[in-house]
């Protein structure tokens, strides 16, 4: 039996578990359990329900990739046992008084949210707004992003997370410096407040797309620490 750690995925806003495909095959082929989360943004407690029920799917220990709101919901549901440690990716991390809308609201508002419309209930991501999403890949990609949206509920943003898994378990976090989504410099603030092992990448907010090999470091690295402290 493999002795890395399981690696469970979670998605962030307008997105499902696919964001994660040039990540999962190449962890596949180094030995990893790997899976993502497929849950509805229909409520942050039921995305942090079918998180722990989707950690037992693999081995543990277990790490959390979390991604935009995926942050909010890794930092719920890593307060489980079987989690040994957290990565965010141009994540949201609140503390247990703080909700989505409450963190992004300290600073000023970015571009991504001039091109979103609430319509039957969702939040639907305009097509014009992915180059402000992830303006770092092709118009073919771009287009592909847009067409596999998830359309999250808007109370989504004032829900808190239900735990504060990194104020116990070690975290990295990856920075996109040129994220249009969520604030670098809120990412920075987040990163240092849960003393995270840090990166900056000149990417947009989905790194794991346009930037997949540094991504996959960060998880080995994280992975690395992990197994070293389950031996010693």
């Amino acid at each position: 039996m493999s002795t890395k750690p399981g690696l469970v995925f979670c998605h962030g806003l307008w997105a499902d578990g696919s964001c994660f495909s040039k990540l999962i095959g190449p962890l596949q082929a180094e030995g990893y359990q790997r899976i993502a989360a497929q849950y509805g943004l229909n409520s942050t407690a039921e995305d942090v329900a079918v998180t722990k029920a989707t950690i037992g799917r693999v081995n543990g220990p277990v790490i959390l990739v979390g991604h935009s709101y995926g942050g909010t919901v890794i930092t719920g549901a890593g307060t489980d046992d079987r989690v040994a440690g957290l990565v965010y990716i141009c994540a949201l991390a609140p503390d247990a008084d703080e909700s989505s809308q409450t963190q992004l609201a300290n600073y000023p508002t970015t571009d991504v949210f001039s091109q979103i419309e609430v319509v039957d209930g969702r939040i639907w991501l305009r097509r014009e707004g992915t180059k402000f999403f992830c303006g770092d890949l092709s118009e073919q990609e771009q287009d592909l992003v847009w067409a596999t949206q998830g359309v999250p509920k808007p109370d989504l943003f004032s829900a808190k997370a239900g735990g504060t898994a990194w104020k116990s378990k070690p975290s990295w976090y990856i920075v996109g410096k040129k994220d249009h989504t969520v604030p670098p410099d809120l990412e920075r603030a987040m990163a240092k407040r849960m003393g995270a092992t840090t990166y900056e990448l000149d990417s947009s907010h989905v790194p794991m797309l346009s930037q997949p090999e540094r991504v996959l470091d960060v998880i080995r690295d994280a992975a690395k620490a992990v197994q070293e402290a389950k031996a010693a």
